[in-house]
């Protein structure tokens, strides 16, 4: 097991099957940066075109289709004072009427945050179409876009998600998360960026507070054991990521995908899944704002062990 310590120079808006930046083993532990969705880094300098550029692709040597790629996010942490947010409600969250009395022109204003890493806090210090600056709220790090190639020859945007991850825009994968890929192509291919200071469910502006990132990860294999769709664990609970459009497919991905790992990984049989999901399953909102929709499917830790 060895730690790699890696400095991106170039960047990508897709993922897929871009030539390996590094190479690493199972067990391997990384430590790298990432810059913001608007591809701007530590010193708040434009190194790369906006859209959510990814550091990457990681090769990790033994990894094959079928194998499941596990994706421990040890540290996620904010290296600059300054984020920046979107400041309106994208109108598909809204009653249509109400979309229809909201001024147009703010739609594209944007917020700055300072970040306070000591204090564990981001204050808005301005924002376009407001007077009401000060709020400050906790420190919540969280990586927006992450996964692997999706395979097939494919580069899929970083603006949208899918079997293979991508922009889930999920606040859980935090760091202490273990997060799950299917693997598509040999070495997986591991891409990395989206970094948010903070972010509410839903992603319902368009935005967190977007940052560039000081990131380490560990990666491990499960040899033969993909799943369908992303998902991961935390201290509490296990969960499923589905991402689609419309939402009840995300949601119908992520639950098939939760009874499928009761199944497999937990032994239950197919009737006691369904009936301990039915009195217990609890779901988020991840992403209500890009292409695919993205919701969460959740298991508690204590209930499936049993």
């Amino acid at each position: 097991m060895a730690t790699h310590h890696f400095t991106p120079t170039h960047y990508h808006r897709t993922i897929g099957e871009h030539a390996p930046v590094l190479h690493i083993a199972d067990g391997d532990t990384v430590n790298t940066s990432t810059v913001d969705a608007h591809g701007l880094d530590a010193s708040e300098t434009q190194v790369t075109e906006g859209g959510n550029p990814m550091t990457g692709p990681f090769y990790v040597d033994g990894a094959e289709p079928g194998d499941a790629l596990v994706v421990e996010l040890e540290e996620l942490t904010p290296n600059r004072e300054y984020g920046w947010s979107r400041v309106t409600v994208a109108p598909n969250t809204l009653d249509p009427e109400y979309v229809a009395r909201s001024p147009a022109d703010q739609r594209d204003g944007m917020s700055r945050w300072q970040i306070d890493a000591s204090a564990g806090t981001a204050t808005m210090i301005e924002a376009s179409g407001t007077s009401s600056t000060g709020l400050t709220l906790p420190l919540a790090p969280m990586v927006g876009c992450f996964g692997v190639a999706p395979g097939a020859g494919q580069a899929i945007s970083t603006a949208t998600a899918g079997a293979y991850g991508g922009n889930m825009d999920y606040r859980g994968f935090t760091a202490g998360v273990s997060a799950i890929f299917p693997v598509y192509v040999p070495g997986a291919l591991f891409h990395i960026g989206d970094g948010h200071a903070l972010q509410g469910d839903g992603e319902i502006v368009g935005s967190g507070v977007e940052i560039s990132f000081d990131v380490r990860f560990r990666v491990r294999l499960k040899k033969g054991a993909a799943p369908r769709w992303p998902g991961g664990e935390d201290e509490r609970y296990i969960f499923s990521v589905g991402n689609a459009r419309p939402l009840d497919q995300a949601l119908q991905h992520a639950t098939t995908e939760m009874l499928r790992r009761l199944r497999v990984e937990y032994g239950f049989d197919e009737t006691g899944a369904q009936i301990l999901m039915g009195q217990a399953v609890r779901y988020e909102v991840a992403n209500v704002f890009d292409p695919a929709y993205t919701v969460v499917c959740k298991m508690a830790k204590e209930l499936v062990r049993r």
